[in-house]
């Protein structure tokens, strides 16, 4: 018996090893036309057909692909009659269509992430289709009489279809934000130039989505190109966010001339020639001393560079001011309003909350406000990175 034994072990040990290492894919397409169908790998920027197969005349096929992990596969007859799986190893999947349109008559089972692949695909091709439709009627109704009406209900059809499909999507990555799926849901188009999460804020769900597929799928190459374009984003949003407060900054040109630590009195404008980041504080503030701490890497970097802080603190307590500055040991030119009850240059330069703070270029004039953390290190990167 043991003699039996050690031979039936490598056998288990093998099956169990090659399991985790492929997955099968079988289906049925009907009434068959006896084609090729194949199968691809989906990667980041290229689609590689990993295999292809003769559907026979029962419309029958099989596939046996190698994996490595969980990825992306698109399952074609011809380049435009095609569908996405989301496939690992060790899945047996069914594919079965009712007609050779695999994209609008096809269901699938044994694979979960395929079958979250199939509920993402169905409602925009449904979504797609309604929208085309309105699409259609309005075009007819600018010929009617009653146009500005029967237009106005289409519009308000097609906003809703579009904020529907918005909400679908939201919340299935809400739900399945441990699946590569929801990377699908991410990126879905109702048009060639319009994205289902259409609106700003839903850059909210990419770093959601990023930040789950980095626990769970750090290796992936689908997580890893996520996470590059959340940052690309990111750094837009940042740079647009910092375009809307420079157009709104003041023509007028500020000054302030204050004592520092030693009782000197240090004028802003003496300090042309230099970007300068003016900036208001508070001892009790732990925003103030927080953005202190960043502020202090920002002036490491480019001090040398032509960088200045010029900073106003609001505090009574003049001493705690002091050991405050001297604790942290703040490199920058430190003062302190004259009248810390009745702060003028605050008051001149409209702080209303603390951290505050207005950039000056060179020729001392304003060029940003308020703009903190990484929208005030992108914007010093973009300064001195670019001299």
């Amino acid at each position: 018996m043991k003699k039996y034994l050690f031979l039936i072990i490598p056998f288990l040990i093998l099956a169990s090893c090659t399991k985790r290492d492929h997955f099968i894919l079988k289906g049925s397409i009907g009434p068959s036309a006896r084609k090729t169908i194949y199968i691809s790998l989906v990667k980041v920027d290229e689609t590689l057909v990993a295999d292809s197969a003769k559907i026979n005349k029962r419309g029958l096929f099989r596939f046996r692909i190698k994996a490595g992990g969980t990825d992306f596969y698109q399952v074609r007859t011809s380049p435009d009659n095609f569908i996405t799986l989301l496939a690992g190893p060790g899945e047996k999947i069914y594919l079965y269509s009712a007609d050779e349109n695999l994209a609008e008559n096809y269901t699938v089972k044994g694979s979960e992430g395929s079958e979250q692949i199939r509920l993402l695909d169905v409602r925009l091709l449904k979504t797609k289709k309604s929208l085309d439709s309105v699409t259609d009627l309005y075009r007819k109704a600018e010929t009617e009489a009653d146009f500005q009406t029967r237009g106005k209900v289409l519009e308000d059809e097609y906003i809703k279809l579009l904020k529907d499909q918005r909400k679908f999507n939201i919340e299935f990555i809400l739900k399945h934000m441990r699946s590569l799926s929801s990377i699908k849901a991410l990126y879905q188009k109702v048009d060639d130039d319009t994205y289902v999460l259409y609106e700003s804020r839903d850059l909210q769900y990419l770093k959601i989505v990023a930040d789950s597929l980095q626990k769970y799928y750090p290796r992936s190459n689908h997580t890893k190109a996520l996470v590059a374009d959340l940052s690309r984003k990111m750094n837009q949003f940042y740079a647009h966010q910092f375009e809307q407060i420079s157009s709104s900054l003041p023509e007028t040109k500020l000054d302030a001339d204050l004592k520092d630590l030693t009782g000197k009195r240090i004028r802003l404008s003496s300090l042309r020639g230099k970007y300068v980041l003016l900036t208001f504080w508070s001892v009790e503030s732990r925003e103030c001393i927080a953005e202190n701490l960043q502020l202090k890497e920002f002036y490491k970097t480019y001090n040398r560079k032509g960088f200045e802080i010029y900073q106003v603190n609001l505090d009574q307590d003049e001493e705690a001011w002091r050991n405050a500055v001297r604790f942290d040991e703040l490199p920058w030119i430190s003062t302190r309003e004259d009248d810390p009850s009745n702060p003028h240059v605050a008051r001149l330069y409209n702080v209303r909350a603390l951290p505050a703070n207005y950039l000056y270029d060179p020729e001392g004039t304003i060029v940003a406000k308020d703009i903190h953390g990484r929208t005030l290190q992108l914007k010093l990167g973009q300064v001195f990175n670019t001299r």
